[in-house]
């Protein structure tokens, strides 16, 4: 099997995780979405350092962190950490809906981003799903009186994290590991203040007060670590168009969650909006995989 190939792989479990992770989250409604943030970016360390160690490696995270590419990995941690919290403070406000628009909209976000930052050349095609999607979200917008924002961020913070994924020159493991790391003492610091009762309110924190919620805080790192690991493997095996490419997985999964689990309302202008995303990523789908066939058919000039 081809490099390429595992990566388009690693992508579809890694969506297929995100794409179900709205359940998880969900579970977690009672606990404040930057609680759950913190936990997450904590219980990530220790699975990355754990996995690390099983694997003889731990002694690649300092160094990587000690590199010239620390700047870059502070970048990619602090997209990732934003776009954590928006999901999580969508699905806990039903808003669940909106995130899976987010995320139809990252890979033609992901489009725009390889085509201004790697120029990645696109088709007459390709362009046309960009403005399809452009005008699904200008109907929303109007429909519902108001910008789908939470759909934006999201797809915007993603977006830019892939970016940075493919410019660190590390293992999958080894890199996502040290995003974290540079996250884990704020994350620390956050969840002393609200065991402390310093962060106001009567909530005290969550860990600990009963085996459910202790044991779902503390699962968040390999629901966390295990789909970013196959992120930032897939990131640095395929091109960023047949990353946005097969993306899609995960959002398609969210809707359904928010529809049919979490029973969100599906309006006239979602039931506009969506279709018009659905036949862009179609399209851009087909235009992306002709183009792949080409390649191959066509020998590399000497």
């Amino acid at each position: 099997m081809s490099e390429a190939a595992k990566g388009v792989l690693a992508m579809i479990a890694a969506c297929t995780i995100w794409g179900l992770s709205g359940l998880f989250y969900r579970a977690l409604a009672h606990v404040p979405p930057l609680e759950v943030l913190a936990h997450r970016t904590v219980w990530s360390l220790v699975f990355f350092v754990t996995v690390l160690a099983f694997q003889r490696r731990l002694l690649l995270l300092p160094a990587l962190l000690r590199s010239p590419a620390f700047l870059l990995i502070s970048f990619a941690a602090l997209l990732v950490s934003a776009n954590w919290y928006g999901f999580i403070w969508s699905v806990q406000n039903g808003r669940a809906l909106e995130a899976s628009l987010g995320y139809y909209i990252y890979p033609l976000v992901a489009v725009l981003i390889g085509l201004a930052i790697f120029r990645e050349a696109l088709t007459p095609i390709q362009w046309g799903a960009v403005v399809l999607a452009a005008i699904a979200v200008a109907t929303l917008t109007a429909g519902l009186g108001a910008t789908p924002w939470t759909a934006l961020y999201l797809a915007v913070t993603f977006g830019f994290y892939g970016m940075m994924k493919r410019k660190v020159d590390a293992g999958p493991v080894v890199s996502v590991a040290a995003e974290v790391s540079v996250l884990a003492p704020v994350a620390l610091v956050w969840l002393v203040v609200v065991h402390t009762g310093h962060a106001g309110g009567a909530h005290g924190g969550a860990f600990g007060r009963d085996w459910m919620t202790s044991g779902l805080l503390a699962l968040s790192g390999v629901a966390t670590g295990l789909p970013l690991m196959l992120f930032s493997y897939a990131a640095r095996r395929v091109r960023m168009a047949t990353l946005g490419l097969v993306q899609y997985v995960n959002p398609t999964l969210q809707f359904f969650v928010a529809v049919f689990a979490f029973g969100e309302d599906v309006t006239i202008w979602h039931m506009i909006a969506f279709p018009l995303i659905w036949f862009a990523l179609a399209i851009y789908s087909l235009a992306t995989l002709r183009a792949e066939r080409r390649r191959r058919i066509v020998p590399a000039a000497p």
